[in-house]
Formats: structure tokens, C-alpha cells, sequence
């Protein structure tokens, strides 16, 4: 029995283990905690599976054990966000500068939505699934699903969306010191 299950997680891992280090990062944002997402998802599932489970059937609970351990892990961010104002702040800030340039950070971007918001945006996007699917999956309703996703991708619009620039002022005729004659 423990040969079958380690040939299905070696299997897993070997065939699929990219695909899901790449969706845990589009959820977290980082590389570090995607690769921590990823072993604590195969640890949860493997702990639990029984005989039976085909690569394709352990891929999704692997799957669904990354979303639960990054939902988790927003809550505790949200309630350290509660209290940070507490956090003794550092004498020098950093220069805004580099985030006036006008280049496009699409993961900076990612990391500013809400979990919800940005696991249903790569669910959406990323999974490709439907408004249902994306439901079921998170366990909430569709219009939940349908505001997040909303309310993400205006989130999302409003900062990668470029300032307008002033119109320039064009020359006068003659220079600027002209006299009239």
C-alpha cells in the first residue's frame, strides 16, 4: 500500500509538479511560498489519501489543498494587517521613484487585491474556469465569485491604467518674447 501512494506522488510531482508550482505562485506571488504551498499541499493530501487515487484524481486535491493553504494564509495576513500599525516603523523610506515609472507590474498589481479577490482572478484567468466552477471550488456563492472578480479587475484597471499627461503648450508664434510691433 505505501508503494502505490509513493509511485502516485513521485509520479505527480515528476509530470505535474511545475503546473502546480506555477499556479501556487500566481496565487502567492512568490516564488518561495508557491514551493511552500506546493510541499504543504502534497504533505496535507498524501497524509490523508488511501489506496485508490490515480495521478489525476491527487492532482486535485493537491490543487485544492494550495487555494485552502493560500485562503488560510490571507487571513492571517489580514489580521497581522489589523494590528502592523503597532510595528515600529524604519527611520528611512524608501525613494518612490521606481514606482513612478511608467512600466507595467502586472504581480505588484496581483499582490495588492484581497485573497479572495485575486484567487478567483486566477481561477478566472489562469484555470480558466467558469463563474460555477470557480463557486464550487471556493465554496461561495456565484455573485460572490462575480463581485470579486469584479471588483479585482477594477481594482487592477484603475492602477495599471497610465496617468494623463497635461497637454504640452505649444510655442507661440515669434518665440515667447515676442513684441508687437
Amino acid at each position: 500500500m505505501a508503494a502505490q501512494w509513493e509511485s502516485v506522488v513521485t509520479t505527480l510531482v515528476r509530470q505535474r509538479g511545475q503546473s502546480l508550482t506555477r499556479y501556487a505562485w500566481l496565487l502567492s506571488g512568490s516564488a518561495d511560498d508557491a514551493a511552500d504551498l506546493v510541499q504543504d499541499a502534497l504533505v496535507k493530501t498524501f497524509g490523508r489519501l488511501s489506496n485508490g487515487f490515480t495521478v489525476t484524481s491527487a492532482e486535485a486535491y493537491v490543487r485544492r489543498a494550495i487555494l485552502t493553504g493560500f485562503l488560510d494564509g490571507g487571513r492571517r495576513r489580514t489580521r497581522w494587517r489589523r494590528i502592523a500599525h503597532l510595528e515600529l516603523a524604519p527611520d528611512a523610506i524608501d525613494s518612490p521613484a521606481p514606482a513612478s515609472e511608467a512600466r507595467i507590474d502586472l504581480q505588484a498589481q496581483l499582490a495588492r487585491l484581497t485573497p479572495r479577490e485575486r484567487a478567483c482572478l486566477v481561477l478566472r484567468y489562469y484555470e480558466d474556469l467558469k463563474v460555477d466552477d470557480i463557486a464550487l471550488e471556493l465554496g461561495i456563492s456565484s455573485g460572490a465569485v462575480k463581485r470579486y472578480l469584479s471588483d479585482g479587475l477594477a481594482r487592477m484597471a484603475v492602477a495599471l491604467t497610465p496617468e494623463p499627461h497635461p497637454p504640452e503648450t505649444q510655442p507661440t508664434p515669434g518665440g515667447i518674447n515676442a513684441h508687437r510691433s
